[in-house]
């Protein structure tokens, strides 16, 4: 009979969705908006827009970063913004708020979205030089961290990339057409993955790492995509979700594919990483604005409607099993400065402040003050506590009440360290009885294995050992 040896070097774990909900907003805008010469105002008195928010519950800040945005040299006063500097500004004000961080790598000089992700103009001449170019990724990802941690001003979560459905690190002739080639954005995404993964071991300091979507509807098989090429060692699954550029995919579509992810990927947190609705038709500035649809049911467009937008999109988002919802820009209203397409703000009409600067009261913003509850989180927490054992050739998953009836929703995976999926199949195949569940492990090689349990409910367990 063959003998295995385990050393168990970390403890089941388990999470019943004991984890904060993110409730936040994208922020980048505000230091270039007050030094524009807008006054943000509540009640009509001109108050810290950071305080502003952290007042009205914020708990996570968005902050995009770009890698040398020098285009801003020819806008306004000549000053950059969304570079480092401006970056550890919003930082430092966000954590004097008590409000978290989540970093925005954009890994590009302007804007990166679902059409247009060009490799920043210093990295252009190694663009197709594979090995070059993740050196330069790496060292730009630690040497950014690094200097922020000397400061204390590492951020809480950081996201690899934006909206990034065709890749990262684009030549021009690449970025003009639709080119995802998995073999070189995996290598990619990895190293920019390991570079804040040193940093956390350097710094003994957790930082979430999040992957970022663009559209729902697009999400499950991108998510796929990265998964099976490798890209595992994440921990956030984040989403773009607009009616105006995402419809016809409703609220409601949207939350279920939030519970299939979690339920095909436990273990990954999953939120909407952007989301926006006007609350007026109206324009305050010379600029388009870039959002004019709205949807039937929050129809016409007003503060209230911004309001229900925002809570029945939350709510949908946590039963589901997602763990948060950021808004985006809600600051970025009008001022004398210029864009790189207009005078003005594209967004003032989606703010949270009407055209005066003043916060409206009745609007976007109280959303992040409402409670938003799970009945299956409360259930799970109440009935699904989780442990695990050796038992000669399996490991053994116990709970202290049945979790039969809902076994074949929940999947179990075993991973390698690098983060191929050896196993994976339902509770519902393992089943002894109704408390209790074995994993065969005897096909297993020799290694270090991770056993992970998730599913629709978000019951989670996770146990490491050696074999």
């Amino acid at each position: 009979m063959k003998v295995f040896n385990l050393l168990i070097i970390i403890l089941c774990t388990v999470s019943s969705y004991t984890q904060q909900l993110y409730l936040g907003a994208d922020l980048s805008y505000v230091n270039e908006m007050e030094d524009c010469g807008v006054k943000y105002k509540e009640n009509g008195q001109v108050k810290d827009v950071y305080r502003i928010f952290a007042d009205y519950k914020c708990n996570l800040v968005r902050l995009r970063l770009w890698h040398t945005p020098e285009w801003y040299d020819q806008l306004n006063s000549g000053k950059r913004y969304s570079d480092f500097n401006d970056v550890r500004k919003s930082i430092r004000r966000s954590k004097e708020q008590g409000m978290q961080v989540l970093l925005n790598f954009h890994l590009s000089d302007n804007w990166a979205d679902p059409q247009k992700q060009l490799v920043p103009k210093a990295w252009l001449p190694v663009v197709n030089n594979l090995a070059v170019l993740k050196d330069s990724l790496y060292n730009y990802v630690f040497s950014t961290l690094d200097r922020l941690a000397s400061e204390s001003l590492l951020p809480e979560m950081v996201q690899i990339g934006n909206e990034t459905n065709k890749g990262i690190l684009l030549s021009p002739a690449d970025n003009n057409t639709w080119t995802l080639n998995w073999s070189r954005n995996s290598q990619l995404f990895n190293t920019a993955i390991k570079a804040v993964r040193d940093i956390e071991n350097k710094y003994q300091k957790k930082i979430l790492i999040a992957l970022h979507l663009a559209a729902p509807a697009e999400t499950e098989w991108l998510l796929n995509g990265f998964v099976n090429n490798g890209v595992v060692d994440f921990d956030v699954v984040g989403m773009s979700y607009y009616w105006a550029w995402h419809k016809p995919t409703t609220i409601a579509q949207t939350g279920q594919i939030i519970k299939r992810i979690r339920q095909n990927h436990p273990g990954k947190k999953v939120m909407i990483f952007e989301t926006g609705y006007i609350w007026t038709t109206a324009s305050n500035d010379s600029a388009n604005n870039i959002i004019n649809d709205v949807h039937p049911s929050y129809s016409p467009a007003s503060p209230a409607n911004q309001r229900k937008w925002l809570e029945d999109l939350t709510d949908e988002v946590v039963k589901n099993g997602g763990e948060g919802v950021l808004y985006w820009e809600p600051a970025w209203v009008s001022s004398p400065c210029r864009t790189q397409w207009g005078q003005g703000s594209h967004q003032e009409h989606a703010a949270f402040f009407d055209f005066s600067n003043n916060l409206i009261k009745d609007g976007g913003i109280t959303w992040l003050g409402k409670s938003y509850v799970s009945n299956i989180r409360d259930k799970e927490t109440q009935n699904y506590p989780l442990r695990c054992r050796l038992s000669g050739q399996d490991l053994v998953i116990e709970t202290e009440n049945s979790l039969y009836s809902v076994a074949d929703t929940i999947l179990y995976s075993i991973y390698d360290l690098t983060g191929r999926k050896a196993v994976q199949g339902k509770l519902s195949d393992i089943a002894a009885d109704r408390n209790t569940f074995l994993v065969d492990i005897s096909s297993l090689p020799a290694g270090w294995w991770a056993l992970v349990v998730g599913g629709a409910d978000s019951v989670q367990l996770n146990y490491r050992f050696v074999k």
